[in-house]
């Protein structure tokens, strides 16, 4: 049966709201809109369904887009501000370095030839038992921290076809021409090359990175924006632990190394071969030569050999220090002589040799040409009192006779 109310289902509705008598006026022209019924809210009609889903639809999309707009600018500046970092050599100074460097959020790979799985996850380090597996990556950076003597073989083995043209090649020795010329024999001209030393290690810088000095040569980086801003980020990493950043050539580090790290390290280990103890009235002093004790000799004797075998300065210092602690020897046996000879003859003239070895008061600068006076002449015995004492040629010519 066909009805208006079939037309529009909302008529049904409303015409019941009506009175009988108006039901003809239906048919003529509408009523006005009855009034609600008190138990039903007011609210707009519904529109048509696909309407609804569509309008929905859109809404989601802005939102989601809103969302991936900002989730791509912050993963932008995260790409911009962090390096994915290899470190070849994942030893005791490599997980040093590791820690600081996920700390600030960069992606650090491994490689080295131990297994350091274990380590590796714990600090969360990617650990690449193949060299290959890891070049292939792609790092941004290669920081070598292999030992000194080691580090031509471990640079020779690398896959540099594997690597991206501008890797930025950075080594952290205690030695710094050494590196710098191997840099440029071995690795391909595309390469940057950074040459770093930080003054510190695991023992000396556990109470932070703050104040100790970390210095660096940009030996060559490319003129690419990208490639001076990678540069930059790497040596920030340092900056932001509170190191004090110096800029200095390999050959001018090696001359200042050699008179302080080489000197440290060689009277940490000549402290070390006495064995020294604590005892019970330790004074400040004697603790310093404890803790210099502890702080080189946890280091390997590679790294000390390495600061030896590849400083062209450190023979020097060497030299250096054998004449220093004999002029010293000859300072203190100068001074017993008088006294005995004061006991033997009771004179207190000073006794003089005129061809007595000067005493050094003090070591020329570094640099300076060691001069080493002639040998003084060893008595077997004292001459007798106001007999003459020998002089070197008569020494010469008692030895040839």
């Amino acid at each position: 049966m066909f009805s208006l109310s079939s037309l529009h289902p909302s008529t049904t509705t409303s015409s019941s709201f009506l009175p009988s008598p108006h039901h003809q006026r239906l048919s003529l022209s509408p009523p006005p809109p009855p009034p609600s019924p008190p138990h039903l809210p007011l609210r707009p009609p519904t529109p048509p369904r696909r309407h609804h889903h569509h309008r929905l639809r859109i809404r989601s999309l802005d939102a989601a887009q809103l969302f991936d707009y900002e989730s791509q600018i912050s993963d932008r500046f995260h790409k911009s501000t962090k390096l994915k970092i290899a470190i070849i050599g994942f030893g005791n100074f490599g997980q040093f370095l590791a820690k600081a460097l996920v700390r600030q959020g960069h992606t650090i790979l491994a490689h080295s030839r131990s297994d350091h799985t274990n380590t590796a996850s714990k600090l969360g380090v990617s650990f690449f038992s193949d060299a290959d597996d890891l070049c292939e990556e792609h790092p941004e950076v290669i920081l070598l921290c292999t030992s000194i003597i080691s580090t031509e073989k471990v640079l020779r083995s690398l896959p540099f076809q594997r690597l991206k043209r501008s890797t930025l090649f950075v080594d952290v020795l205690s030695v710094k021409e050494f590196p710098r010329n191997l840099f440029m024999q071995i690795l391909p001209l595309d390469f940057d090359i950074l040459c770093t030393h930080p003054m510190f290690g695991p023992e000396s810088a556990k109470d932070g990175w703050n104040g100790l000095p970390f210095v660096y040569d940009k030996v060559r980086i490319g003129n690419d924006e990208s490639r001076v801003s990678r540069c930059e980020r790497f040596l920030d990493v340092f900056a932001k632990e509170g190191c004090r950043m110096v800029e200095m050539s390999c050959s001018e580090h090696d001359l200042h190394a050699a008179g302080s790290q080489f000197i440290t390290h060689t009277v940490g280990r000549i402290l070390e071969k006495l064995r020294l103890d604590a005892t019970p009235i330790n004074t400040k002093g004697y603790d310093t030569l404890l803790n210099l004790v502890e702080n080189t000799a946890s280091d390997s004797f590679d790294l000390y050999y390495g600061l030896f075998m590849y400083n062209k300065n450190a023979m020097e210092q060497l030299e250096r220090l054998d004449l220093a602690f004999e002029s010293l020897k000859k300072e203190l046996f100068g001074h017993l002589h008088e006294v005995l000879r004061k006991q033997l003859f009771g004179k207190v003239e000073r006794l003089v040799i005129p061809e007595e070895r000067p005493v050094l008061s003090k070591l020329p600068q570094n640099g300076e040409r060691l001069v080493i006076p002639e040998e003084r002449p060893v008595l077997s015995k004292l001459p007798q009192n106001g007999s003459a004492l020998p002089s070197s040629s008569d020494s010469v010519r008692a030895q040839d006779n």
